[in-house]
């Protein structure tokens, strides 16, 4: 009998050390798992930072995102970023105490060391909060890859304690966090918690990714011998630690012990009934104490911690043995407060009390499925059938012996900031459309797919014809406006699931899900129809504007996102050069003309850098009597290989590169400089006229570089006309008027060049003020062929005199043209009947010669 009793306190004392030892892994399994969230929870906050100060070039605010509730409201969690010299830039807390980190220890392994990933620094006390503090930093680089700060998020000890209730713990208990090296980061007793400070005499030997073992009681100060398993944290350079003191562990267990041997011995005449009294009375608290003992594994398991909400759910079973519904054997009071009713009114109900039967039935397959496979972990968001009141949860469930042991920690809060982050980076924000950068992950997602599925899709590549005119001569304001009636209209066009983007500037792209090639042409043509027609600004202005659609199709055009969209621009740029308002599809031959393209802009740029361009000179004399009167300066590309090149090859790719403000400003230059020439040689100082681009006038600072350049060679503002377009005048009229006030300031006449083939009005010709009309050379090309070009060309005569404006007719070939012009009163005559364009060195002999054509006969009228 007594060897009975001895064998069985014998098992039973090995089965609950076995047990405890158990138990201890799982709390330290548990308290990991926990970190794991909490650091993952930081790390994501410091990647967004990173990639969203990149992404902003530098213009993130942390104060502006903390008042729209990006971040935690906690006070445990604090977010910075630094600068290359340690200086704070922006913070959740106030920068009215400015301080530098130069000198921290986190700062400098940031500054010295290219360390790429999550350096989690030692507890220290905060600068500004003067609380203790674990900082979590990433280092922030430029754009060559140099150091160039750093982003840090700066928690409270308490913000990764262990979230069990302190009450939970042996008054010889801990619970700790490490390094892997054994360097203490905090720990947490029935007590206190604390930093830096462990029951360890020296560093613990916690060796491996995971394990469990008896310590003896010299390993600790107190000298008490403890159970203690560790858990690395997923991911990170961290350990989860739990001490659990050995005398407690037996305590309860060998108080029985005594009792039971008292008993034997006191009652050795009545041993047998007593042995199996208490073999039988042993055994009963052996299974009850295993049954609790599973039960608290599980709760260890998926509570992890008892601050989130905690359920013991029955399963219930119909007569088939089917799962039917669930009742609620025990929660904890945060567990009843998501449901918004108190512990003991929660205790006993059945689930389907909560829910709707369609919503009920929807749950109950999620909850068979955790039976099934013994665990289930997921995030969701809560429908507004739930009666959970929490807009997202972390749920997890756990199979039990009775049902499921499940816990549910809201995460609204975090979730709102990542989709807030989210949505900040994956949103234009001028036109609410998707953005480049969420176009790029979408169509990785697609191509998966469909190549999977064998299905295609195409890319259509919209780029608006001649947007730049909008902002040069409307303005910034007109563009933004236009761009956003162009979204409503491409809305209304592309219906689900397509997708519209705006991929930069004024492209946008369309995703066209399955379909045929023939379906992507119908859609092409659809758009291309729709913005035929004129559309209205929210400022009730109205403009017509048009697209080029380039279109490429997977498979055929490419396998990878980059090659789809590459071609679909390719096809876009073949469809502007084919005369704009149409869609190309890709074909391999386009990429050739494309880089042919490309090689002719990188030609330009690099003759203009190489000062390649000379000016030819092109007369222009009073229409009556034939005087040399003043002069146009035209540009000529004076190639090294192909020789002279005409200004109608190379203009329109400055202006569509913008080449054409660096192109100007040397005009200018040249021109000035070649007057300076001429009036050093003594020759009559005739006015020289210059053309300028609608970008030229709104963008080049062109008041600054006429005044700069008239200064340098000591020219009279007088001998220096500009030539406007018509479309220069198309912007704001204040703004025109203002910016073309400035150069009559100087001095400076003003010629609308090519008059009639624009959209000038003879109040925009009155209100500017302008000194001469050359009258394009399409009229004067008509004149003698039909009769209403006279009366044409005389009513532009009578309104440019009304207006005391001087008269030029371009394009001047034949006498007979002449003679015409001469009885219509034309001031001034221009073209190749005259001369042609020539070099400057042809110009003195024609200056000397004075009169370039007789003198008409006087004729009254």
């Amino acid at each position: 009998m007594w060897s009975l009793l001895l064998a069985r306190l014998n098992d039973r004392e090995a089965e609950i050390g076995k047990n405890a030892l158990q138990e201890a892994g799982v709390q330290s399994k548990s308290y990991a798992e926990q970190l794991a969230r909490a650091v993952s929870q930081v790390d994501q906050i410091t990647l967004h930072l990173k990639y969203y100060w990149t992404y902003t070039d530098g213009h993130l605010s942390v104060e502006d995102q903390q008042q729209q509730g990006l971040y935690p409201t906690s006070s445990l969690l604090y977010v910075t970023i630094s600068d290359r010299d340690g200086k704070l830039l922006t913070s959740s807390l106030s920068l009215q105490k400015l301080t530098n980190v130069a000198n921290r220890d986190y700062f400098l392994t940031h500054k010295n060391h290219a360390h790429s990933g999550l350096l989690i620094s030692n507890p220290a006390i905060g600068i500004r909060s003067q609380r203790m503090l674990i900082r979590f930093s990433r280092r922030l680089d430029d754009a060559v890859g140099n150091f160039n700060g750093i982003v840090m998020v700066a928690v409270e000890p308490a913000f990764l304690a262990p979230s069990q209730d302190e009450s939970a713990l042996g008054k010889k208990d801990f619970i700790a966090l490490f390094q892997p090296d054994g360097t203490p980061l905090l720990s947490r007793t029935m007590d206190a918690l604390q930093t830096q400070e462990t029951a360890f005499k020296s560093r613990p030997p916690l060796a491996g990714a995971s394990g469990a073992m008896v310590m003896p009681g010299s390993t600790f100060d107190d000298g008490e011998e403890r159970i203690v398993a560790w858990h690395a944290v997923r991911g990170y350079p961290l350990v989860a630690a739990v001490g659990v003191s050995t005398r407690d562990v037996y305590a309860a267990f060998r108080e029985r012990a005594s009792d039971y041997m008292f008993i034997a011995s006191a009652c050795s005449a009545f041993l047998a009934i007593c042995a199996v009294v208490g073999m039988l009375f042993s055994m009963r608290l052996a299974i009850r104490k295993h049954e609790t003992e599973k039960a608290r594994e599980a709760y260890g398991i998926v509570t992890e911690g008892g601050a989130d909400g905690f359920y013991m759910w029955l399963a219930l079973r119909g007569k088939d043995g089917e799962i039917v519904d669930f009742q609620v054997l025990d929660c904890n009071e945060r567990g009843a407060a998501i449901f918004g009713i108190n512990k003991s009114e929660l205790i006993g109900s059945h689930m389907s009390r909560f829910y709707s039967p369609e919503y009920f039935a929807t749950l109950m397959r999620t909850f068979r499925s955790a039976m099934e496979n013994g665990e289930y972990e997921d995030e969701f968001e809560t429908p507004p059938e739930s009666p959970l009141g929490a807009s997202w949860l972390h749920r997890r469930m756990v199979r039990t012996r009775f049902g499921l042991a499940i816990t549910v920690r809201d995460i609204s809060e975090s979730k709102t900031h990542e989709l807030a982050l989210l949505d900040q980076i994956n949103t234009d924000e001028l036109t609410g459309l998707p953005n480049r950068h969420w176009v790029l992950r979408y169509l990785n997602r697609l191509l998966h797919d469909a190549a999977g599925d064998g299905r295609g899709f195409a890319v259509l590549f919209a780029d608006l014809d001649d947007f730049k005119n909008v902002n040069d001569t409307l303005g910034h304001s007109s563009g933004d406006l236009l761009l956003q009636a162009v979204t409503q209209r491409l809305r209304e066009l592309v219906p689900a699931p397509h997708e519209v983007v705006r991929f930069g500037g004024d492209s946008f792209t369309v995703i066209q899900q399955g379909g045929s090639i023939d379906d992507a042409a119908q859609l092409a043509d659809r758009i291309l129809q729709a913005f035929s027609r004129p559309l209205m600004l929210s400022n009730q202005n109205i403009l017509q504007v048009n697209l080029s659609i380039g279109i490429s199709i997977f498979p055929r055009d490419g396998s990878s996102v980059d090659a789809l969209l590459k071609h679909a621009d390719t096809a876009m740029h073949a469809a502007k050069s084919e005369g704009k308002k149409r869609f190309r599809f890709y074909q391999p031959q386009l990429s050739e003309r494309l880089q042919i393209k490309i090689e002719n802009e990188n030609a330009l740029r690099l003759a203009i850098e190489r000062d390649e361009f000379v000016l030819y000179f092109q007369p222009r004399v009073n229409a009556v009597s034939g005087e040399f009167c003043s002069m146009e300066a035209l540009a000529r590309w004076r190639h090294p290989v192909r020789g002279i090149v005409s200004p109608l090859e190379f203009i329109p790719v400055a202006e569509e590169t913008g080449l054409i403000l660096q192109l100007g400003e040397l005009i200018i230059r040249k021109a000035c400089a070649q007057l300076a020439q001429w009036r050093i040689a003594g020759l009559p100082l005739l006015p020289m006229s210059v053309n300028v681009s609608s970008r030229q006038l709104n963008q080049g600072n062109l008041n600054d570089i006429i005044a700069s350049a008239l200064a340098e060679y000591a020219i009279t503002p007088a001998q220096l006309e500009l030539e406007l377009t018509e479309s220069c005048m198309m912007a704001d009229a204040i703004e025109v008027a203002e910016e073309l006030a400035s150069f009559r300031k100087l001095g400076i006449k003003l010629l609308v060049d090519d008059f009639g083939t624009g959209y000038s009005s003879l109040s925009q010709l009155q209100r500017l003020d302008l000194d001469v009309l050359k009258v394009d050379k399409a009229f004067t090309a008509e004149l003698g062929v039909r009769a209403e070009s006279e009366v044409l060309f005389n009513a532009m005569v009578s309104m440019a005199h009304a207006l005391r404006m001087t008269v030029v007719a371009e394009g001047v070939e034949t006498e007979a043209q002449l003679h015409l012009l001469q009885a219509l009163h034309c001031d001034e005559v221009q073209g190749y009947y005259i001369s042609h364009p020539v070099p400057a060195a042809d110009i003195p002999p024609l200056m000397q010669r004075r009169y370039l054509f007789p003198a008409a006969p006087v004729t009254l009228d």
